[in-house]
């Protein structure tokens, strides 16, 4: 084998371990400048793995501007206030825009409603989310208090409005509790639903009464109007 040969041998060793770390899942969550609640009696929890590495509600933003809740992420994390409170049959609903796809990410990352939320704030927390992202996709999630998951990591569905890197995207989202089913609906359409056996279970929900809230994905930014709860 000519020297030549061999240089370039040892080069592609190199090269093919550096080429793979560039998967974009290994995405960092970024501090936001100026981050903090600023919205009165709204509290919020980062993820584990991230307040692990020393992330808290600081590194993100969540703020009153207008009509809108600003939320900049940071870290992933879940937002709610001890006043908003779901029992029975209901629907917690609202209306999300994210200014521009894909801006503060390398690769599409999920914000939505939260729901059946108990003891938050605290490590036996439980709740459920269901989120879009702008590339067409949602997931159904929850905390019992370890992660679990409805719908694997998300699913694509032609409701789920879909746009191009650096284009604004809006989504309707909204949550539903009714006799013993739970559902999410985005931009008008049902996308998924399970019963509620499915759900109050060991691991899961302690119960599909609780308190609602809004959920974010680390480096978003959306802004978020109407959001509310109506009895089913």
């Amino acid at each position: 084998m000519s020297r030549l040969a061999i240089l370039f041998g040892i080069a592609a060793l190199v090269f093919i371990p550096t080429a793979f770390s560039q998967n974009p899942q290994d995405e960092t969550s970024r501090p936001v400048a100026g981050g903090g609640i600023t919205i009165s009696g709204w509290a919020g929890k980062v993820d584990a793995r991230e307040a692990g590495q020393g992330m808290t509600v600081n590194n993100a933003k969540f703020a009153k501007e207008g009509d809108a809740i600003h939320v900049v992420t940071g870290p992933a994390i879940t937002y709610w206030n001890p006043a908003n409170k779901a029992a029975g049959d209901y629907t917690v609903s609202a209306h999300f825009r994210e200014p521009k796809f894909m801006n503060l990410n390398t690769h599409p990352h999920p914000y939505g409603i939260v729901i059946a939320g108990n003891d938050l704030g605290t490590e036996q927390q439980s709740y459920l989310y269901c989120a879009a992202y702008g590339d067409g996709r949602f997931i159904v999630r929850g905390m019992g208090p370890a992660a679990f998951q409805m719908n694997g990591r998300g699913a694509a569905d032609a409701a789920v409005h879909k746009v191009a890197v650096g284009e604004p995207v809006e989504q309707d989202i909204s949550m539903s509790v009714k006799g013993a089913t739970v559902s999410c609906s985005i931009n008008g359409k049902l996308v998924w639903s399970d019963q509620k056996a499915t759900l109050v279970s060991a691991g899961k929900l302690k119960s599909t009464d609780g308190l609602y809230g809004l959920r974010s994905a680390h480096n978003t930014e959306e802004f978020v109007t109407g959001l509310k709860m109506t009895k089913n």
